[in-house]
């Protein structure tokens, strides 16, 4: 028999809105009970028995801290997820404060209901020693979105989750690849297996192959034992293959076949091993264009394009800056132990004017740098840092000029290190805007790092 399903508490006075809820809990197989108020809720929260309480706080602030107060009562608290209809960054950094798990504002999206549920569970079961995903933890970030596009690409990845298909995840870097593969692993049909990831740009090409497949002990100089590879370790679960367009063309021939006949061959094994991990690539790079360049096998694109998912970069989800900007705030404040609450109007504009190159992950490096630097409650543009990210207000790159005489090795060698220098030092995304494969990046700053270091004489030879 398997494990009873956890049960949560919805507590409200809204009966359309409590059963909304308790319909969208009980799809994601939870046992949901209801109170109509905090006095219900009390009663019900001293018989035990409870994993999570979802409360709506009628009445702001009041309501929410009533609650929370008695919840930090109990000898073994249980995580809250407070809603309100009239929810502000400051009273989202208070509920944190006081103990909630997480502050949603209404009128709730299903999904962003259910995803703030299921990471407040896995968060509670790691707490308690009983994490589910060997390999990594899942699930604890959901995605805040407002944009349609993006609401459409979590819609088509909920609905391929529970085959076993071959998922491909295009999309700039910082846009949430890896986040959108760890939502599909969630809606999966075995989320508690193994969730696998390998950034295929930093296996050696020496070591790839016994890195994904596993080696058999005495396979080459070494191998002083047997080694299970990444897809073995999946077992049911999910391989992630990061940075898919940087695998070398041998090994991309090898996991075609893997991929085709749903087997491995372990380095120096003489058996072939079934697997049943589902494979989701995930890649900042055209594909297709690296299938036209010869750097990228044809048939090994289609095999892997069977589901493509393509996430928005955020310049072009306007109305997801401000949404995330916020969410970032009310969590590094948090954290901080901040009073930081909201951002001044001069903030805001300029937040919707640059041009995030770096997407959601640049955001929220900026609004944690803001975070540490204010002192009061509002975050001003100054705190933001971002006129000296290497931008105009107008998102235009400033130009990069060069005297007449200057070298083309030079001028080569002053495009790529200010082309990092604009991207914080990110060569995956620097590698994009320049047109190169990370591999050639990293070939090109070792020899300008050995030509630095080299003898005069050497370096005018």
């Amino acid at each position: 028999m398997g494990a009873e399903p956890k049960t949560i508490l919805i507590v409200g006075e809204d009966a359309g809105e409590r059963s909304t809820w308790m319909r969208v809990l009980q799809q994601d197989g939870w046992a949901v009970e209801i109170s109509a108020d905090n006095r219900q809720a009390l009663v019900r929260m001293s018989r035990g028995g409870l994993n999570l309480i979802v409360a709506a706080a009628e009445n702001g602030r009041a309501d929410g801290a009533e609650l929370l107060q008695a919840v930090g009562r109990m000898r073994v608290p249980v995580p809250v997820i407070l809603v309100s209809a009239c929810g502000s960054v400051s009273d989202a950094v208070e509920a944190i404060q006081n103990g909630a798990r997480d502050y949603l504002v209404t009128p709730v999206e299903p999904e962003r209901l259910a995803a703030a549920v299921r990471t407040a569970m896995a968060a509670a079961d790691s707490a308690a020693g009983r994490e589910h995903v060997p390999e990594r933890r899942v699930g604890q970030k959901a995605f805040i979105t407002h944009d349609p596009h993006l609401l459409e690409v979590l819609a088509m990845a909920r609905q391929v989750a529970r085959s076993t298909a071959t998922v491909l995840i295009q999309g700039e870097s910082g846009t949430g690849k890896e986040l959108l593969a760890g939502y599909i692993h969630r809606h999966g049909l075995y989320p508690e297996a193994p969730y696998v990831a390998v950034n295929c740009a930093a296996l050696p090409e020496t070591l790839a192959e016994s890195e994904l497949f596993g080696h058999e002990k005495g396979a080459f100089t070494g191998a002083m034992m047997r080694k299970i590879g990444k897809f073995e370790l999946a077992k049911k679960g999910t391989l992630v293959l990061d940075e898919i367009g940087e695998m070398a063309l041998p090994l991309q021939a090898k996991l075609l076949r893997v991929l085709q006949e749903r087997e491995i061959d372990r380095v120096g094994g003489g058996l072939p091993v079934p697997v049943e991990a589902r494979v989701v690539a995930i890649t900042n790079r055209d594909l297709s264009q690296s299938v036209m360049n010869g750097i990228f096998r044809e048939d090994l694109f289609f095999r892997l394009n069977v589901v493509p998912l393509v996430i928005p970069p955020l310049r072009d989800r306007p109305a997801d800056i401000q949404l995330l900007a916020d969410h970032f705030l009310a969590r590094f404040s948090a954290q901080a132990g901040k009073t930081a609450s909201r951002f001044s109007e001069q903030a805001l504009r300029l937040l919707n004017q640059h041009a995030w190159k770096g997407n959601v992950r640049e955001l929220a490096n900026r609004v944690e740098r803001a975070v540490l630097l204010v002192e009061g409650d509002m975050i001003q543009p100054r705190h933001l840092g971002l006129e000296s990210a290497g931008e105009n207000r107008s998102g235009a790159r400033p130009a990069m000029l060069f005297r007449s005489g200057t070298t083309v090795w030079e001028m080569e060698r002053q495009l790529i290190m200010g082309t990092l220098s604009e991207v914080d030092q990110n060569r995956t995304r620097a590698a994009e805007l320049l047109g190169i494969s990370i591999r050639t990046l990293r070939n090109k700053l070792r020899e300008y790092q050995a030509n630095a270091s080299a003898p005069a004489a050497v370096r005018s030879a």
